[in-house]
């Protein structure tokens, strides 16, 4: 027996606006479906008889059409289905898939088939729109809306942004044919670049979406370039029409003007009221083409991402690009070599529902015989066992641009913290880990990560999913040492950094990463904002009016400068007006140091940094400083200092704890007064000697979080 629950919405409404009043039933077919389908000739007659009042939006009625449709589709096969969205929507899931059925696509086409994507700047309403085709479709049901279906991690929904990108088909009949329709959901933050090309790169087309009352923001035109440089059909589209702020013609007029893009039929629309969602879909098939692998071709299959699932292990999001994939086939990947078995494939609808089957064209998960996510490449090339296939191009591996230690705050915790990251780099292949000792801090982990977004998302998602309570260290960037023999090396960790003696005779060039930053902003702000990109050793590259009230600026900055507090800074001077992205522009020479800090001129290997030398005067000093603050009075004097090599930048000095040994004299001969002082003074000269300042965690908790050592400089 098969309980399924049915809900009925009903709309009614009188004003055009669209704020809805519901009305919900429930109804449960206590039937089971078999090949003989009287239960869903029962459901049917629900359907008919519960049919939607239709106020002018009918995305009820089409849910329960679809679900028809999805039933349809098992008529021939002898196990009952299981509703698609009756999952878990997390992408580790918390109980194993309970789809049983195979779903026949074999009968779709690649000429009846549309993969796209949205692209966006933050915040500007592509999961809402999301959310409104999968309803427009049937996928999910109008209760679902709002949910952010496609955004399946916690922190994803908390931000407000895209982590991990995601994919789910819709049935969508047009002109009397039935098309299967694959978005792909992209992330919108600077840090996953790659991660949205390789996701453009299974697609024949994109949507961008653009606020009617921000207009183009940096990450807009990013992403429009990267789907630009891969020739994709682009379909503008400008959302929020309803706010009062919109400022629509404005927005037409930047569009044309910095994209070259045909603005005549351009969809006005409100993804949050649903104001002509359905304007949208007809000109993805009109204008967008469909995919033109070949079935008959060897497999080529393109990963372009990955979770890790509690029962199964990796899934892979996979598009055929040529040939055909199903349940058993052995294949192998082109990057690792390593050879896997398929034990499940499908379709995301919006969760997984088995197909048993894919073909050149079609988007879907696999579910492959890996056990770690770091066998998952994204961008990687699949072929069977034995065909192999010319790799697709522009993989690369996950490349770390961002490090950081990470340590326990309590010692005793290590263990379980270790255990902690492990699960959670199950899920992100693009993060490297590696064990490191700290003198200071004890056991710990270096921590690559793709910015800096990634690593407070880790960090997050560290302390709320693990309740971990960890130090996370100064974030630095991978500087290059090239050496006298031509070699050379990688520097991640500030205790890698060459020695002044090798640097003398062993070493010919230190070199940066540099990034070229897009920052878009209101002509008020210039000033303020070329003075904070000066700041930050940047040159100005270009510089080009959007419309009359806002400018675009290129400048190559160090990736150093931007990797703290940048961003801050950058909405702090704008008021929040301005945007940022920025790219990759590899390794230039630089006149970088390192500078230790050191109490009582011990070195503290964890509060070590790499600074460019017009940085250390007033880094040095601001250092001191803080440190002093939070570090406890001791019983003798202790000496803060920060230097490079043997040349002292700043010292601050935490005097000793005082103690009044002439108390107890009442008058009498000065000379023992004089005699206690002596011996006091020599008692804390010995101890200074032989004693080790203890530095509680606290102490390096409350300066690692006071913000970057940087900032101040800026601010002067």
């Amino acid at each position: 027996m098969l309980s399924f629950f049915l809900e009925y919405e009903s709309e009614c409404n009188n004003n055009h606006k669209n704020h809805l009043n519901l009305y919900r039933k429930s109804f449960i077919l206590k039937n089971s479906f078999s090949s003989s389908s009287s239960s869903y000739y029962n459901y049917l007659n629900f359907r008919k008889i519960y049919r939607i009042n239709n106020c002018g939006y009918n995305y009820n009625y089409n849910y329960y059409n679809n679900k028809c449709t999805f039933f349809r589709r098992w008529q021939t096969t002898s196990s009952p289905p299981s509703s698609p969205s009756s999952s878990s929507p997390s992408s580790s899931s918390s109980s194993p898939p309970s789809y049983n059925s195979v779903i026949d696509l074999t009968k779709i086409p690649a000429q009846d088939i549309r993969n796209f994507s949205i692209i966006a700047h933050v915040d500007h309403g592509k999961s809402t729109l999301a959310d409104k085709l999968l309803e427009l479709t049937g996928t999910i049901s109008l209760h679902q809306s709002h949910q952010q279906v496609l955004d399946k991690l916690n922190v994803e929904r908390e931000r407000g942004i895209t982590i991990k990108a995601q994919t789910c088909s819709m049935f969508y009949k047009y002109k009397g044919k039935e098309y299967l329709l694959n978005l792909i959901d992209t992330p919108g933050h600077v840090d996953f670049n790659y991660e949205v090309s390789r996701s453009l790169a299974a697609c024949q087309g994109s949507i961008l979406l653009v606020d009617a009352s921000q207009g183009i923001q940096a990450q807009t035109a990013a992403n429009f370039w990267l789907a630009f440089n891969q020739d994709l059909p682009i379909l503008p589209v400008i959302n929020k029409i309803d706010l009062e702020s919109a400022n629509t013609k404005s927005v037409i007029s930047q569009i044309e003007n910095s994209f070259g893009l045909d603005t005549t039929d351009i969809c006005l629309i409100s993804a949050k009221l649903g104001i002509n969602i359905d304007k949208i879909l007809p000109k993805v098939i009109e204008k967008i083409p469909h995919p033109n692998g070949d079935i008959n071709k060897p497999l080529k299959a393109f990963l372009f991402d990955s979770w890790y699932d509690t029962y199964v292990g990796v899934v892979c999001l996979m598009a055929i690009v040529d040939g055909k994939l199903q349940k058993g086939d052995k294949i192998v990947s082109a990057y690792s070599e390593l050879k896997y078995e398929v034990s499940d494939i499908g379709i995301m609808y919006p969760e997984q529902v088995p197909t048993g089957y894919l073909h050149a064209g079609q988007v879907g998960y696999a579910i492959l015989s890996m056990k770690v996510a770091a066998e998952a490449h994204i961008g990687d090339t699949f072929y069977h066992y034995k065909c192999p296939v010319e790799p697709l191009p522009g993989f690369e591996p996950a490349k770390p641009m961002v490090f950081a230690g990470i340590f326990p705050v309590d010692a005793n915790e290590f263990n379980k913290l270790d255990e902690s990251i492990k699960k959670l780099t199950l899920n992100d292949a693009s993060v490297s880990v590696q064990k490191e000792t700290s003198m200071a801090l004890g056991q710990g982990w270096r921590i690559g990560f793709l910015g800096t977004l990634h690593m407070d998302v880790f960090q997050q998602r560290l302390e709320e999913e693990y309740d971990a309570s960890v130090i996370v260290t100064q974030p630095t960037v991978p500087y290059k040492i090239v050496y006298r023999d031509g070699k050379s090396k990688f520097v991640r960790n500030p205790s890698e950094f060459p020695d002044p003696d090798e640097m003398s005779y062993n070493v010919v060039e230190l070199q940066e990463p540099m990034v070229m930053a897009t920052i878009i902003l209101p002509n008020d702000y210039m000033g303020v904002i070329m003075d904070l990109c000066g700041g930050k050793r940047g040159e100005q590259v270009d510089y080009n009016s959007l419309d009359e009230h806002r400018v675009m600026m290129r400048y190559t900055l160090p990736l150093s400068e931007i990797v703290t507090d940048f961003h801050d800074e950058l909405k702090s001077r704008s008021s929040g007006y301005a945007s940022f992205d920025y790219e990759d522009m590899g390794y230039k020479a630089s006149d970088v140091v390192k500078m230790n800090l050191l109490i009582n001129k011990k070195p503290v290997d964890a509060l070590a940094a790499i600074l460019h030398r017009s940085q250390v005067q007033i880094v040095g000093r601001d250092w001191a400083k803080r440190l002093s603050e939070v570090i406890p009075k001791q019983l003798y004097e202790v000496a803060i200092q920060t230097a490079i090599g043997g040349k002292v930048i700043a010292r601050e000095t935490i005097s000793a704890l005082r103690k009044n040994v002439t108390a107890k004299c009442y008058g009498g001969d000065v000379t023992r007064k004089m005699k206690l002082l002596e011996k006091q003074k020599e008692g804390k000269k010995k101890m200074k000697m032989i004693g080790n300042v203890e530095l509680p965690q606290k102490a390096f908790y409350d300066f690692l979080s006071k913000g970057d050592p940087q900032s101040k400089k800026n601010k002067k």
